[in-house]
């Protein structure tokens, strides 16, 4: 056991602290942060000193145990209800003033080093006082003490309280705990062996089997040597402290395992899917979609049509422009921050919220419950904003529609020709009918073939456009609904793109806090 070893799985026990609280209950990490807490103070104070602590009933002869290591009379010793009230403390040495104040006892007496130099025993109130007070400063100080001797009588070591209550509880830290079964010299050597291993029967129910057990007496054989000797081995090693640390992270581990034990999840590609679909609808895609490909039909016409009746479609609203979306037909990139399309249906909004959430459901499937509730949590936390975000994301989209595609020139210029020679037939009969009603001499008359050229110029023209409207009409259609299916397409990333900041990040931002959580455990589990 050595110091970076501990302050790595301390480290790792923090970062697993400050990457939790967000989500999970402050009650379920005040143990873990309790131990981080008490990791940082304990190693600043002296690891020279090793912090013993004496636990027992009331009559087991704990006091006059400590009495008797420390060699002088400093804890009372009595069979009376409550018997030890405070606790005492005694010091083989000096230097530990810090830490005494750090455990806040005040009753403390110091004796000469001799072999056990570096000890800070503690006599500890009795833990089966009638004194609630007296309890609570018992476990005020077995959470933080370096190593715990537990002093039991050969008539109550096999007490429930001692064994449910305490021993248990403790059963990661085994190489910080010692049994003392005081008081042996009221048994016959038989009877001590019977109750050595009934005991070591007991512990092992309670999950410290091999703790080391020792039998002692103040006042006969076998003396306090072999727990003295165990005192001294844990003084010399000076790694108590350490092993008690760790094992308090080892105990919150298992407590914390359970809220990351499952594997990471990922998102879902049908959810996010479904979620954006959904979204869509709600923001009014198809609609716009729809529009676009009205719009194209609208504007190709308006490009391509009979020159002469162009000018009936600029009464007619371009579908884009009435919703306010896409680009302006000169090309320019729309600068509108929200469009005229209108709250979605409730259809759409329900559709929209349950697809918010089942993206939630699918991330959590398996986690811990806290862990769900957070991602939940996240998915909706920003549903409010959707709309307007999605409504501007819809009012921004370039949906490419703004730059007349050269082919409409080309049948621009093609019916303006048409047009043209329309004009000039029908000017040319005028003339010739102007000048045969003032009975002018007649203008000598070129023709194609047998038709006057007047007339085939106006025939001609009218067969251009004709012919002219029914190749381009079915061409636009095709490229109006292409120009649709684009425009969903865009409008669709334009969704997604609100979908991944508004739902999707905020549910991968639980997600790999969850991961860096289970990594964290693992480093110190």
């Amino acid at each position: 056991m050595n110091l970076d070893s501990v302050a790595d799985r301390v480290g790792a026990l923090r970062q697993f602290v400050e990457t939790t609280s967000p989500y999970l209950p402050a009650d379920d990490l005040a143990p873990a942060q309790a131990v981080v807490d008490r990791a940082g103070e304990r190693l600043a104070l002296s690891r020279a000193h090793t912090v013993v602590a004496l636990a027992g009933a009331t009559g087991s002869g704990k006091s006059t145990l400590f009495n008797r290591l420390a060699g002088v009379d400093l804890s009372p010793a009595g069979r009376r209800r409550p018997t030890t009230g405070e606790t005492y403390a005694c010091v083989w040495g000096s230097g530990a003033e810090e830490l005494l104040d750090w455990l806040d006892v005040g009753k403390r007496y110091a004796v000469p080093a001799g072999e056990l130099a570096g000890l800070v025993l503690l006599d500890l109130p009795d833990y089966d006082s009638v004194e609630a007070s007296h309890r609570v400063e018992v476990d005020r100080l077995l959470a933080v003490v370096d190593l715990i001797v537990w002093v039991l009588h050969p008539q109550k070591y096999a007490d429930r309280v001692v064994h449910r209550q305490y021993l248990e509880q403790f059963a990661a830290h085994q190489d910080v705990t010692v049994v003392a079964l005081h008081q042996a010299d009221l048994l016959s050597p038989e009877d001590l062996r019977e109750c050595l291993s009934d005991l070591d029967d007991l512990l092992a129910a309670d999950g410290l089997a091999g703790v080391p057990v020792v039998a002692t007496s103040a006042v006969g054989p076998p003396g306090l040597d072999p727990l003295v000797s165990r005192l001294s081995a844990a003084v010399r090693r000076r790694e108590a402290a350490l092993r008690r640390l760790d094992a308090d992270v080892t105990t919150v581990s298992a407590q914390l395992t359970p809220l990351v034990d499952a594997p990471t999840p990922d998102l879902d590609r049908g959810s996010e899917k479904a979620l954006v679909d959904a979204l869509a609808h709600a923001a009014g895609v198809p609609l716009v979609a729809s529009a676009t490909e009205q719009a194209y039909v609208h504007r190709a016409r308006k490009a391509t049509g009979w020159p002469f009746a162009r000018w009936i479609r600029r009464f007619r609203a371009d579908p884009l422009q009435r919703l306010r979306v896409g680009s302006s037909p000169s090309g320019a990139g729309s600068t509108i921050g929200a469009t005229s399309i209108g709250p979605a249906a409730p259809a759409a909004q329900a559709e929209a919220a349950l697809a918010v959430r089942q993206i939630a459901d699918d991330a959590g499937r398996g986690l811990a419950a806290p862990w769900q509730d957070a991602l939940r949590t996240a998915a909706r936390g920003r549903m409010d904003d959707l709309p307007d975000a999605l409504d501007v994301a819809v009012a921004r989209t370039d949906l490419k529609v703004g730059r007349n595609p050269a082919w409409w020139r080309l049948f621009g210029v093609l019916q303006w020709i048409g047009a043209l020679a329309v004009v000039a037939g029908l000017l040319w009969l005028l003339v010739r009918y102007v000048m045969f009603a003032l009975a002018l001499p007649e203008i000598p008359m070129p023709a194609v073939g047998r038709v006057p050229l007047p007339t085939f110029l106006l025939g001609a023209g009218l067969l251009v456009g004709l012919v002219l409207a029914l190749v381009v009409r079915p061409i636009v259609r095709i490229a109006a609904r292409r120009k649709g299916r684009q425009a969903y397409a865009r409008l669709r990333a334009s969704v997604a793109t609100v979908a991944g900041s508004h739902v999707l990040s905020p549910v991968r931002d639980v997600l790999a806090d969850y991961a860096a959580a289970r990594k964290a455990l693992s480093s110190f589990r």
